[in-house]
């Protein structure tokens, strides 16, 4: 260890930021609280709480994970209304918690990052806003997520299209797509939620299709007042529900790794659920997957299918020419006009920290050093970047299981850190460089014989095929890795 510059008192506090409101950065704000830190600030680009559930408000908009796993497991909602929860309900619950636990006074609203510097004399980072604004701070977290930068299609002459055209992630609630024809490009996760919407009011809804995804049944049901009741005034049996799903799920993630045998289960229930709802043999077959399932996410939807069938819905699989004034002209030269134009098409997850230009030790900078190939340790610290912390960070990403629970982990392994700055009085904390790469190998070589690498293309991967998203086991591996932090295996300062 080398020598260490003049530090606070054993047992003061170390100021924390913490970037981002939505499930990472108010889960990393509660558990710093708890622990008796409360000189901590969160900086919130928006107005109001929320992050990926107050940005997506497109019609449809909920969860695909069951609302007892997709909360705080320290702060269980028994007032869910659907067993998959609707955006506004979600966003409501993370209003409250901020509320409940005392955040609010903490965060600074309207103050978007777009830089962040770290002083190895000082150990600390300085963390610039776009409103002119600097903070200092011992440790700096990233909870602004990788769900924030829309993804817009490279089609020739997207920027001609005459009418409304928005991402769905953006979407335009000024504008009345009321007896209009609308187009929707991409086939994912938000198309099947928006697609059902849309097709009540629009004249005609085109949806362009690339390829299929697999989908299986939601099953998605209301919770009565008896069973809200229940969780209420019984804790534990939402607990036993929260549970049960949680293992549940977890088998199911086996098959992405382990037992193949259970994906080739999942796409006998798929292929069932898609010939029930599908008569038209030609439809069908656009709408069957040719790839393994998982390699791709796998998509949970009710009344998907049933859409495609109404009169006013066609499915459109031929290739996308050029998109022009009037509409999208496919391969075949037919052009489809329409009034209105919603991209579905994600968001740019690799590239998710590229709007903050992050300088770490030695000038490091980090989108420069993530060019070639963005890779953390746990998806938590990067080698030359002490006092950082990432929550959903490089392969942390789930095809499964709930993502708060990897949240959860992040969280109290980055705490763990910042007790260890504070309770040793050290300027910083960095991951040693071989410890990084051996684990990144390590993942990397586990990631080779998953589904994930089957051949299909999603966005998993990146333009050179490797896999810097999904994390290729068991959650409850993940949270046994990250239960205690290894201080060997950092730089201590």
């Amino acid at each position: 260890m080398s020598a260490t510059p003049k530090a606070a008192p054993e047992g003061a506090e170390l100021p924390v930021l913490i970037v981002g409101t939505g499930f990472s950065g108010l889960a990393m704000a509660i558990l710093l609280k708890q622990a008796g830190f409360h000189d901590f600030t969160l900086l919130e680009k928006a107005g109001d709480v929320g992050g990926t559930w107050r940005e997506n408000t497109y019609p449809g908009a909920a969860c695909d994970v069951p609302s007892l796993l997709y909360s705080f497991s320290f702060e269980p909602n028994p007032g869910w209304t659907r067993s998959y929860s609707p955006q506004r309900e979600i966003l409501a619950y993370l209003r409250r918690c901020a509320e409940k636990y005392g955040l609010l006074p903490h965060i600074r609203f309207h103050a978007e990052v777009d830089g962040a510097v770290f002083d190895e004399a000082t150990g600390t980072w300085t963390v610039h806003t776009r409103d002119g604004v600097s903070r200092r701070a011992r440790a700096l977290v990233l909870g602004n997520g990788a769900l924030h930068l829309p993804s817009l299609p490279k089609i020739p002459g997207r920027e001609s299209f005459a009418g409304e055209a928005f991402h769905s992630a953006r979407w335009n609630h000024g504008y009345d797509l009321t007896g209009k024809r609308v187009g929707v490009i991409g086939t994912g996760a938000s198309t099947i939620q928006v697609v059902p919407e849309l097709a009540k009011t629009a004249a005609r809804l085109d949806v362009f299709q690339r390829t299929p995804p697999w989908i299986v049944p939601r099953e998605d049901r209301a919770f009565g007042p008896g069973e809200q009741a229940t969780f209420a005034r019984a804790p534990w049996i939402q607990g036993a529900c929260r549970a049960a799903i949680y293992w549940r799920l977890e088998t199911r993630g086996l098959g992405f790794s382990v037992a193949p045998w259970i994906l080739t289960l999942g796409e006998r229930i798929a292929k069932k659920h898609l010939h029930a709802a599908i008569k038209d043999p030609a439809l069908r077959a656009a709408l069957t997957p040719t790839y393994r399932m998982g390699c791709k996410r796998i998509l949970l939807s009710d009344d998907y299918y049933p859409t495609l069938t109404r009169p006013n819905v066609a499915l459109v699989t031929e290739p996308i020419e050029a998109i022009e004034p009037r509409g999208i002209r496919l391969q075949g030269g037919s052009l489809r006009e329409l009034d209105a134009l919603v991209y579905s098409t994600g968001f740019n997850v690799a590239e998710y920290l590229t709007p903050i230009q992050i300088t770490g030790a030695g000038g490091r900078d980090l989108a420069a050093t993530w060019r070639a190939c963005p890779e953390a340790y746990l998806g938590i610290t990067v080698a030359g970047f002490p006092n950082l912390y990432l929550l959903m960070g490089p392969n942390t990403g789930l095809g499964h299981n709930s993502m708060i629970f990897m949240i959860e982990a992040q969280a109290r392994y980055a705490l763990q850190c910042i007790q260890a700055l504070r309770d040793q009085r050290l300027v910083s904390l960095d991951v040693r460089p071989e410890v990084q790469s051996s684990f990144n190998v390590a993942l990397q070589e586990k990631l080779a014989s998953t589904v994930w690498q089957s051949g299909c293309k999603s966005w998993y991967l990146d333009d050179t095929g490797r896999n810097a998203s999904i994390w290729p086991g068991p959650t409850w591996n993940y949270w046994l890795r990250t239960r205690r932090v290894r201080l060997d295996d950092y730089v201590l300062r």
